[in-house]
């Protein structure tokens, strides 16, 4: 609620430095006297907002108190359930989070799978103290350790290596490269939870200044972007996946294939994944660098990428090869689609984020 406190007159004190008396009614009512503390902040539309310490002592406990959570697990509890809330708390900003077990047949599996979870997804997580009843969960990680940006370009990286693994792999059917696509998905997921919980607590404590975002509607663009490079790693591991299927059947000769892999098609396939990871990185590099027109010859170029898919298709079905090899190769080009897709969106959110700075405004 605002209430109106009429207009206070700037006054010079000589020595380049200006003054303003404060309402006294509002002194009052807040307990500011002689000698108290008031906190100053700019805001996003450089208005000032005055926050006595008292107040903003108070506020800051408060905040401190809520970060604190507890979860009673009882026997109805589903393991994947408490995995998720966990996750969910991690990503609000939980810095401690308390575990309670009833007396339950299936105590071990739960615990066994939130330690895996605190190990492998929730970045900066230990578990600080554990009991027969009792399990207790710590964020340690500091806000400014790991910059958004650095972790989203660490993401990318991760995921456009596991998608050029999962090419790789396509060639001989490769099992072994696909242990490493799934470690760099794991690794992707973990650093994007990681972002998420940045992302709001920065919201949350109106950090867009100190992060180097010019307003606090950026953090929307960001999210959405490392949500395209999460899902770039879902893909290589769902091709992985569909190979390790693949090369099981043939191995325990199940499945028999009348054609091996045709080279051409591979060759045709490797350049065009090489085209779209190219795009996605300069998307990418659009939005860290604020480039607008970067940005738009990006999307200007992504028709040239559908027409590159149909010739692949057209390829594909004049060879008439095995279905089998041939529901492979159309995984990897959906796949390859969805680079181009994400791409154009990394690009329209970097477009979003410079178009008004280079518009005349009325």
């Amino acid at each position: 609620m605002e209430r109106e406190l009429g207009y206070r007159t700037v006054q010079s004190t000589g020595r380049g430095s200006f003054i303003m008396s404060l309402p006294k009614k509002w002194a009052q009512e807040t307990g500011v006297d002689k000698g108290s503390q008031i906190a100053v902040k700019i805001m996003e539309d450089m208005s000032l907002v005055l926050i006595p310490r008292k107040m903003e002592e108070k506020r800051n406990k408060k905040s401190e108190i809520s970060k604190e959570y507890f979860i009673e697990v009882s026997q109805r509890s589903d393991t994947k359930s408490v995995c998720r809330k966990l996750t969910s708390l991690y990503e609000t900003g939980a810095e401690l989070i308390h575990l309670s077990f009833e007396d339950m047949k299936n105590i071990k599996e739960i615990k066994k799978a939130v330690t895996d979870l605190s190990r492998n997804l929730l970045l900066g997580t230990e578990i600080v103290e554990e009991t027969a009843e009792e399990m207790s969960l710590q964020v340690l990680i500091n806000h400014p350790e790991l910059p958004i940006e650095k972790a989203i370009n660490r993401m990318a990286n991760l995921s456009i290596s596991a998608h050029k693994d999962s090419i790789a792999a396509l060639r001989n059917l490769e099992q072994a490269r696909l242990s490493y696509i799934y470690q760099r998905r794991l690794d992707v997921e973990r650093l994007n939870l990681y972002v998420v919980r940045q992302l709001k607590y920065g919201i949350e404590h109106n950090l867009f200044g100190e992060w180097g975002f010019e307003t606090s509607k950026e953090f929307l663009g960001y999210r959405l972007v490392a949500n395209d490079i999460k899902n770039i790693a879902g893909n290589a591991h769902n091709i992985g996946k569909n190979i390790e299927t693949l090369r099981r059947l043939i191995d325990d000769k199940l499945l028999f294939l009348k054609d091996s892999l045709d080279e051409e098609i591979y060759i045709q396939i490797d350049s065009f994944n090489s085209s779209t990871q190219q795009l996605f990185k300069e998307s990418l590099d659009s939005l860290f660098k604020r480039d607008y027109v970067q940005a738009d010859r990006i999307l200007s170029r992504l028709e040239s990428f559908l027409v590159l898919e149909n010739d692949l298709i057209t390829l594909l079905f004049n060879k008439k090869i095995d279905p089998n090899l041939l529901s492979i190769y159309r995984l990897v080009l959906d796949n390859t689609r969805t680079i181009v897709e994400y791409s154009k969106e990394i690009a329209e959110v970097a477009l979003n984020r410079t178009v008004e700075n280079i518009s005349v405004k009325s």
